[in-house]
Order: structure tokens, then C-alpha cells, then sequence
């Protein structure tokens, strides 16, 4: 249950350019990682069991991709463009794995934007605190101009 409703960002189609950009930071904690296995289902030991991890070229837990990816979610929904959008899709590469306890930075940058569709194009990406690449995409978001 949310016990704050954070309303998202409710910007306008017509001002919003190409180069427009945004990003927030997280930290990526062990709580994060066992909450998004409880709803994904997905237990693999890789991310779950710490004296496995240990036996892998990560030497420990590593990140769910997808819980990197879900930021994304965080991203169009509340920030760019927020409020008056309908995510239509998202490609990502993993590049390097996230670990428990890192500081990531989540970044869109609008690259293409449609005044006839109302569709953007806007590039994704998340770093560590060490500024590696982790995930790297492309969303596809239609913006509501009628809501």
C-alpha cells in the first residue's frame, strides 16, 4: 500500500523538445532485490542466495535486470513525460551487472518527438555510481494530448 500519493510531472506535448532530459537516483538495496523476486517470481540463486553468488565470476548477488528496468517505468510515468503518457514499449541491453548497494542513476533523454502521432522516442539508461553502464534502451511513449 502507498502511503503517499507522489503525483507525476504533467507536462505539456507542445513544450517538449528534443534534448529534453531527465533522471533520478535509487539505491539499490537487498530489501529492493527480495521484494521485486516475491512479485516477479523469479528466485534464481544468482540474485537470491549469497554463498552461490560467491562461486560466480560476480563473487556475490547481483541485481535483477528487470527490477533495473522497471525504473523505467518510474521514469516516463512521473518524469518525462509524466502524467499524460502511455508507455508503448521498451527495448533494454543489459551491459554490466548492478549490485546490492549501488547508487544508480536512471536517465531518459527525448531523442525524437512526432507532433503527428504524438509519440517520443526517448533514450534510456542507467549508470552506477562509478558511472558504468549498466542498461541501455529505447522507449516508445504516446503522449494523451486530449487528457
Amino acid at each position: 500500500m502507498v502511503s503517499k500519493l507522489i503525483e507525476p510531472k504533467d507536462m505539456d506535448f507542445n513544450n517538449i523538445q528534443v534534448g529534453n532530459e531527465s533522471h533520478f537516483e535509487i539505491k539499490i538495496t537487498e530489501e529492493k532485490v527480495d521484494q521485486f523476486a516475491t512479485i516477479s517470481g523469479d528466485f534464481n540463486p544468482i540474485h537470491m542466495d549469497a554463498k552461490y553468488a560467491m562461486d560466480t565470476k560476480f563473487k556475490k548477488r547481483i541485481c535483477h535486470g528487470m527490477l533495473l528496468g522497471s525504473f523505467f517505468s518510474q521514469l516516463v510515468g512521473m518524469n518525462l513525460p509524466g502524467k499524460k503518457c502511455l508507455y508503448l514499449s521498451q527495448s533494454m541491453n543489459f551491459v554490466n551487472p548492478c549490485f546490492i548497494g549501488d547508487q544508480i542513476t536512471v536517465k531518459g533523454v527525448v531523442i525524437k518527438k512526432s507532433d503527428s502521432t504524438g509519440i517520443l522516442d526517448i533514450k534510456t539508461s542507467i549508470f552506477n555510481q562509478n558511472e558504468s553502464l549498466l542498461v541501455e534502451g529505447m522507449a516508445k511513449v504516446m503522449f494523451l494530448k486530449n487528457h
